[in-house]
């Protein structure tokens, strides 16, 4: 695997890692003492972190499989 290849599956595996991270919290007692308008931003935070994992996924399938 290539070094810039290697990069991007590590950011791909952190960014899951947070993402991970942020589902737990949103289910814990502290998430829902949280005010709305933050509750909807650390939504929105998810859903572009998940996104951006589905594109690096989508890099990942393509790079060619060494052997």
């Amino acid at each position: 695997m290539e070094a810039f290849q290697q990069r991007v599956v590590d950011e791909k595996r952190e960014l899951d890692e947070k993402i991970a991270r942020l589902e737990a919290f949103r289910k814990g007692d502290l998430y829902k003492d949280l005010p709305w308008q933050d509750c909807a931003l650390l939504t929105r935070q998810q859903v572009h972190m998940q996104d951006y994992s589905n594109v690096l996924g989508a890099r990942i399938a393509q790079f060619p499989q060494g052997g």
